[in-house]
């Protein structure tokens, strides 16, 4: 079954209300960062081979690296089936990235009828392809298809702003955030919003940069 789609930043304004109800902390964690970003972006093939693209890189690096797929027509789903490794290192990708794009351009992925499939079913769809992990699969369920009750706890930014919201002792595993996300639900897409921004008001604090 598929739940809530968050299509506008009313969609968020909603699910923040009910998490602040829900749970103190998020209304006190909410004063502090201000309405959240709405960050959907378009689903398809490209989105998934941005996500490829920005894996242990810095973001400046991902962007260089993308611009430069961008300017060579790399891309494009045809293109990036039949592209050689020289054209995409030439455009800045590992050679494990590449394999991954390739595998990605070449996996049969219908983008349309991901949008009718359950959350469960996107993701164990898209983890199906190599260099597509848990994580790029929730990002992708997250911010490409709008889903409001997907949630990535293995996202060390969330564990960071989970750890100083809930006053707990050590950094949360992947497990056990998940587990504590439950309670979140149906909104948990809305809470990863909110304690990601969350997070940049910490690293503020702490002075980094």
């Amino acid at each position: 079954m598929i739940g809530r789609i968050i299509e506008t930043p009313d969609c968020i304004a909603e699910g923040a209300a009910w998490l602040a109800q829900r749970d103190r902390r998020f209304a006190v964690i909410l004063e502090a960062t201000g309405p959240l970003p709405l960050r959907r972006k378009p689903d398809g093939f490209a989105a998934l081979l941005d996500a490829i693209v920005g894996q242990q890189v810095s973001v400046a690096s991902a962007n260089a690296i993308w611009k430069r797929l961008e300017d060579s027509g790399l891309t494009a789903q045809e293109a990036m089936a039949v592209a050689s490794d020289a054209d995409l290192r030439a455009a800045g990708l590992s050679r494990q990235k590449a394999r991954y794009g390739r595998a990605l351009a070449n996996s049969g992925i219908d983008f349309a009828a991901l949008r009718q499939q359950s959350d469960e079913s996107v993701i164990k769809t898209l983890t199906q392809v190599p260099g597509i992990g848990l994580w790029t699969a929730e990002i992708y369920a997250m911010f490409a298809l709008g889903r409001s009750d997907v949630f990535a706890s293995g996202d060390l930014a969330l564990q960071v702003a989970a750890q100083a919201m809930l006053a707990l002792p050590d950094r949360p595993t992947a497990a056990a955030l998940r587990c504590v996300a439950e309670d979140w639900s149906p909104w948990r897409a809305v809470a990863a919003r909110a304690l990601w921004a969350y997070y940049h008001i910490l690293r503020s604090k702490q002075g980094i940069r």
